[in-house]
């Protein structure tokens, strides 16, 4: 029996990799010599980096950046196993949870650290780059990444703007010349599942611009800085990107990674999947196992779950999904790939409780569903 395990985390329980390793003791406690294949996953969002460079042998590297308040920290982001291809995730040098609640707001939040990343996976070598660009606290359309790979946005008098949305508005012209030439080389892959535009009722800043700190009247800012920073890329560079699904992500950085770095927005889950080559794995296996801490009706919008079962399906192999979690309108997982579902524990498994136990709640789930869908399993 060949058994791949491909969950995403259970976010604030376990780690993908515990569950995983979890869910391989469910099925040794069942077939002890049952093939078994690790893949632990994400969405594109949180746990990405340590994803893929674990899953591709590549390492972890540490550099000094600007937190979205201009402070500086330390922010982690990998090189995969080919040593070409750097994984970086936005939330780490520019995310909303490196800002306190009474300190947010995207007037004056810089993306300007998420540049210094990639001008730091550059000086590694890299020339090939994912971008996961959840959880964002700025709402720059990318302005300040791009000034920390050179380009200048410069005012009315010649001077460069400040770093935050409200400074957008400033902007009179966009110099280019002094942009890293090794960008022009670069290959960017975003995974981002948002398909927000720039602007407008739907876009980054009606939509996303309050849960960062932003009232009615710096949303009125936001949105006229955006929109004039639009006008001139497009002035400049020929590029409109304002009505671009995604170009509304994090803040409008989708629209400056591809309106400055030609990058491809795709979805986030397809990228990993993709990445860790999860289609040749899983061609020839008996179950795929995979699952994340609450699975509802969201699951279908770009979640771990259903992007393994997209790619068993073309293969016939059946998908098993865990989750501490079930909510009653999960069902819909069904639609889409899923063959089984099934709850941890009953009652639901509790953020308080110990990881040992966690861990054998799992495993137990693991073991009860084999031992009652798998036939002539050997006695424990």
């Amino acid at each position: 029996m060949k058994v791949i395990i491909t969950p995403d985390s259970f976010k604030g329980s376990l780690t993908a990799v515990e569950v995983a390793d979890a869910v391989e003791k469910g099925i040794k406690s069942v077939f002890k010599d049952a093939e078994t294949i690790k893949i632990p996953l994400a969405d594109g969002g949180e746990g990405t980096v340590n994803c893929l460079v674990n899953a591709t042998g590549g390492k972890i590297l540490h550099q000094e950046v600007m937190n979205p308040l201009g402070k500086e920290i330390l922010a982690s982001y990998g090189i995969l196993g080919d040593q070409k291809t750097a994984v970086i995730e936005m939330a780490e040098a520019s995310g909303l949870t490196l800002i306190p609640l009474e300190q947010r707001n995207p007037l004056i939040t810089t993306t300007y650290g998420t540049g210094q990343l990639i001008k730091a996976a550059l000086d590694q070598g890299c020339k090939k780059m994912i971008i996961g660009i959840g959880g964002s606290a700025t709402n720059d359309g990318g302005a300040g990444m791009v000034q920390a790979l050179g380009i200048r946005l410069l005012d009315l008098e010649g001077k460069e703007i400040g770093y935050g949305g409200a400074e957008l508005c400033k902007i009179d012209s966009i110099i280019t010349s002094g942009m890293d030439s090794r960008v022009s080389s670069l290959k960017i892959l975003v995974a981002s599942d948002v398909k927000n535009p720039l602007c407008g009722p739907s876009g980054a800043t009606r939509i996303y611009g309050p849960q960062k700190g932003a009232n009615e009247k710096m949303m009125q800012i936001l949105e006229k800085g955006l929109a004039h920073f639009a006008a001139l890329i497009n002035q400049t560079l020929n590029k409109d990107v304002k009505d671009i699904p995604g170009a509304g992500a994090a803040g409008g950085l989708g629209a400056g990674l591809m309106a400055f770095l030609d990058a491809r927005l795709k979805s986030g889950i397809e990228v990993v999947i993709e990445t860790v080559n999860l289609e040749e794995a899983l061609k020839d296996a008996d179950l795929v196992i995979t699952g994340e801490g609450k699975i509802d009706y969201q699951t279908i919008y770009g979640k771990v779950p259903i992007g393994v079962a997209k790619v068993a399906k073309k293969y016939q192999v059946p998908v098993l999904a865990i989750g501490a979690i079930i909510e009653k309108d999960a069902e819909i997982v069904y639609q889409y790939g899923i063959d089984y579902l099934i709850k941890v524990s009953d009652p639901p498994m509790k953020l308080t409780e110990s990881k040992e136990n966690k861990i054998y709640l799992i495993k137990n789930c693991i073991k009860q569903f084999l031992k009652k869908q798998w036939d002539n399993h050997p006695e424990d």
